[in-house]
């Protein structure tokens, strides 16, 4: 009886241990093989002072972390024999249009359906407004932001890679940000606690939370249309892209799609132009 007892519990330490082990925690990167494109084009209007910092502060995690990182702010680059030597796509803080025609649209489109990978920093969803599938690989578009103010930032999933070594709650200084057309396929790692902002600001946070009423995505991810998308709203302040904890952050959700994203399979890319419809 002893025995079957041991064996019993035994078997349920093996079925705890394996259902508590997240897939992506066991996903390792070979940095080695990993080449970044961060784009840095802004259309008209708002530009963030951030830009060069986060550029800059990528190009030098992959100095320590051994992986390949271009800039370019030339949107000539999007053309399916150029983006076949990238992992990932990272945009920071990219706003508007930031392409020149459709047909670098459409080659950023089929890109992602092959699988490739796309990371979105601070105020990427203001990014293409006008084009509902970029719009809807992002998680939506920007609304409005409250003003810069510390404020708190909630773990939703602690065991995703992303947030290791974040603060359950991290308190610091940002933009919140709200989007309209949120897309329901995004899964929220991290959300801004909206009782920590200013109540200065309390009427606008309402109206534009919508449904949420006390927490609103702030990190996420999804899988789309192949590709695979990491998105933070965070990292309004140039002092972030020098902030390790804010780095950290950053890179593990590019090594998050690094893993998630094999190698490219454009048989899949089906898109005849930027607005085919979704199968």
């Amino acid at each position: 009886m002893k025995i079957f007892l041991k064996s019993l519990i035994f078997c349920f330490v093996i079925i705890f241990l394996s259902a508590s082990a997240s897939p992506q925690e066991a996903a390792k990167v070979n940095w080695k093989k990993v080449k970044v494109l961060v784009y840095t084009k802004n259309g008209k209007g708002y530009v963030h002072d951030n830009v060069p910092f986060a550029a800059r502060s990528i190009q030098k995690l992959g100095q320590e972390n051994g992986f390949k990182v271009e800039v370019s702010d030339d949107p000539a680059i999007f053309t399916e024999a150029r983006l076949k030597d990238f992992t990932l796509l990272i945009f920071p803080s990219t706003n508007n249009d930031v392409f020149d025609t459709d047909d670098q649209r459409l080659a950023f489109r089929r890109y992602i359906e092959a699988g490739g990978g796309f990371v979105g920093l601070h105020s990427v969803t203001g990014t293409e407004r006008n084009w509902k599938w970029f719009k809807m690989m992002v998680g939506g578009t920007f609304a409005w932001h409250a003003n810069f103010q510390t404020y708190k930032i909630k773990k939703i999933d602690a065991d995703h890679p992303s947030v290791k070594g974040v603060p359950a709650l991290w308190e610091k200084g940002d933009e919140c940000y709200f989007a309209k057309e949120l897309y329901p396929g995004i899964q929220v790692v991290m959300a801004h606690d909206l009782s920590s902002l200013n109540p200065n600001e309390a009427e606008k946070v309402k109206s534009h939370a919508g449904p949420f009423s006390d927490y609103y995505p702030a990190v996420w991810y999804q899988h789309f249309d192949g590709g695979n998308i990491w998105i933070t709203a965070l990292g309004h302040d140039k002092k972030d892209y020098e902030n390790p904890t804010y780095l950290n952050h950053v890179l593990q959700g590019i090594g998050f799609v690094a893993s998630e994203s094999k190698r490219l399979d454009y048989s899949k890319a089906y898109a005849t132009n930027r607005d085919t419809p979704l199968p």
